[in-house]
């Protein structure tokens, strides 16, 4: 069994020291006429946001409130595994594991930790409470990637559970996630049925198998489709880069902290359901603890090259056409990249639970952490084990 390490995070002065240095040195490019957020990430946003970040943003205080957090690493293969682990407050708490995306990180637990591991403390029943991981992807934040090719989804829910079974010793468990977090767990829920109960996804990866014996797709399935493809051609330039080219895009990113600011607070706006003000759901501080975790760790890099291990091997990924057998959640927040109709969904899984939101977007941890919370509680209750 792989050794558990406590783990803290404390930066040293002297890159907090190079990060001020460095935003205050930082050249925006000039501003054009009728230059809205319809072009990225405007120069007067980001001139607002470096300046706070420089001034005003205090990391020390940010990295409290990380620490706040019960934090380990451990190895599995050849892999450091950062991850929190809180244990529930609760007669019979049930592991679940919580998988994070891009431009994400293990931050956005934060908000949904303490309902879930200590319901009653939060307005809920004891009966629902659960024991938290919630690790860090591999080349993400504080789990270092390990250098060599093939990392990629599947190999990444291979690694997840054996953290959960070997080494946190979970013979079963549940696995919540959106963004690569969901498509990691929907590979779990598709190769580890022998330990995972459920997967509860707030967004879909999974494509449905579709042939001649197929129902014919509803008009809602043909406008999901047709909107997904629009929104590729419109946004999903980001995914292009980071999947063919993410060496050349990490070299100025890596070097610039305004110019990785700039690339992942565009996400956040354009993601999330703020109606255009992106500090409508989530301030500055949480957005620049977020990116700070980018920056002080040098793990842009890493990070996008997750997209090209999956162009690589495509064959790891759950858009393959595929049944996921394993039962399903599925909590539909309006704003989501791909936010398919119940149809679609019962098409590639086990649908046990489909929930539509008014509001809500890409990072419901972060924007809508009630409603999650209660989704998870929910889907997760019948597949508890029975009590002795």
């Amino acid at each position: 069994m792989a050794h558990v390490r406590r783990f803290r995070v404390e930066v040293p002065q002297e890159q907090l020291d190079d990060l001020r240095e460095r935003l205050a040195r930082t050249r925006l490019a000039p501003a054009l006429s009728g230059q809205e957020w319809t072009h990225g990430t405007p120069p007067g946003y980001l001139a607002e946001l470096v300046e706070y970040w420089r001034t005003r943003f205090d990391w020390r205080a940010a990295e409290a409130k990380l620490n706040e957090l019960p934090q380990f690493q451990a190895e599995v293969d050849d892999c450091t595994l950062h991850f929190v682990h809180a244990k529930g407050t609760g007669p019979r708490p049930f592991p679940l594991l919580f998988t994070h995306g891009w431009p994400g990180s293990f931050w956005e637990v934060h908000k949904i930790i303490g309902p879930l591991t200590d319901p009653a403390a939060h307005g809920g029943d004891p009966a629902d409470a659960f024991d938290v991981v919630a690790p860090s992807l591999p080349g993400y934040g504080f789990s270092p990637h390990p250098g060599r090719p093939g990392i990629g989804p599947k190999q990444i829910a291979d690694l997840f559970d054996r953290l959960m079974t070997e080494v946190l010793g979970y013979p079963r468990y549940g696995a919540q996630g959106g963004d690569w977090g969901a498509v990691v767990t929907t590979c779990l829920g598709r190769d580890h049925v022998d330990t995972v109960a459920g997967i509860h996804l707030n967004m879909i990866a999974a494509n449905p198998v579709l042939d001649e014996d197929s129902a014919p797709l509803s008009e809602a399935e043909r406008e999901y489709n047709e909107g997904r493809a629009a929104w590729r051609a419109a946004e999903g330039a980001y995914g292009q880069i980071q999947g063919t080219k993410p060496a050349t895009l990490a070299a100025g990113l890596a070097d610039s902290p305004a110019g990785l600011a700039a690339w992942i607070v565009e996400k956040f706006r354009t993601w999330s359901d703020c109606d255009g003000d992106v500090e409508s759901v989530h301030s500055k501080d949480e957005l620049l603890t977020n990116i700070s975790l980018y920056w002080l760790t040098n793990t842009i890099a890493s990070s996008v090259r997750l997209y090209y291990e999956s162009r690589q091997n495509p064959s790891s990924l759950p858009v393959q056409p595929c049944y996921i057998d394993t039962p399903t959640g599925y909590a539909r927040f309006p704003k989501e990249i791909y936010a398919p109709p119940e149809q679609w969904v019962r098409r590639a899984h086990n649908l046990v639970r489909f929930t539509e939101f008014e509001r809500g977007g890409h990072f419901a941890a972060l924007e809508r952490p009630a409603e999650l919370v209660h989704e998870i509680r929910e889907f997760f209750r019948p597949l508890r084990p029975a009590a002795d």
